[in-house]
């Protein structure tokens, strides 16, 4: 079973092993710890380098990639602050931009609980400021700040959050999208990861028939047990 980074005992071993630190780092995909989903995703010349602040041992569990649009529907998100409530209580590694407004309170969510976060910048990681809840789960061992920009890029443009969400769901052994935009960006990005058969799941129930191709909306309760099953999976089964 892929090893699961959480907990007192592994956050020691990042305090042990610099993992707290704010040094920048980067893994070339030749790196032994290079995050094996990317070598495997289609566009991975795209991203042979990735850059990192924080615990790279993170990267040894498999995450689910969380991806929303900016205006997202209200009872759409009361559904997924259940379902990220749910698998932050299961320990999940949940990835994201966590910029749209429904994606920073699900990160105040996940901030909460137990379990590794990866935040993954539309800029180099070295850039960012921590807030002093992001601050607290790096000096814990559980934040990774991920991201495929290096130290030149020190700006969040829209052509970067666009990449930066590919990446996001190229990291990802699952990705929630809870809701997309007809005709956004969030739209293709699903189309995107549905062409290449990754597993999909989505929360909103009032989107024009054929958008989402042969994906189907499902209950809260089924899409958070058929994520925890995937992202709980050996790597060597994915």
């Amino acid at each position: 079973m892929a090893r699961k980074p959480s907990g007192t005992a592994s956050a020691k071993t990042a305090r042990r092993s610099g993992a707290t630190s704010r040094e920048p780092w980067s893994l070339s995909v030749r790196s032994g710890n290079y995050p094996p989903q990317l070598k495997d995703h289609p566009d991975s010349t795209d991203w042979r380098t990735v850059y990192g602040v924080g615990n790279r041992d993170i990267l040894q569990a498999k995450c689910l990639g969380l991806i929303c649009s900016v205006q997202c529907p209200g009872n759409v998100v009361l559904r997924a602050f259940d379902a990220i409530r749910s698998l932050r209580d299961a320990e999940i590694v949940v990835a994201g931009g966590f910029h749209s407004p429904m994606e920073r309170e699900c990160l105040d969510f996940l901030l909460a609980g137990k379990q590794p976060v990866i935040i993954c910048p539309a800029k180099s990681p070295g850039r960012v400021r921590l807030a002093p809840a992001w601050q607290s789960a790096l000096e814990a061992g559980r934040l990774l700040l991920l991201s495929p920009f290096g130290n030149d890029v020190s700006k969040t443009t829209k052509a970067n959050a666009k990449t930066r969400n590919e990446f996001v769901s190229a990291l990802a052994a699952a990705v929630l999208i809870p809701h997309a935009s007809p005709g956004g960006n969030g739209a293709a990005l699903c189309r995107s990861v549905q062409a290449r058969r990754q597993p999909l799941f989505r929360l909103d129930s009032d989107l024009p028939v054929g958008m989402f191709e042969s994906d189907e909306v499902i209950s809260v309760s089924n899409a958070v047990e058929q994520i925890i099953l995937l992202c709980r999976s050996d790597r060597a089964e994915s």
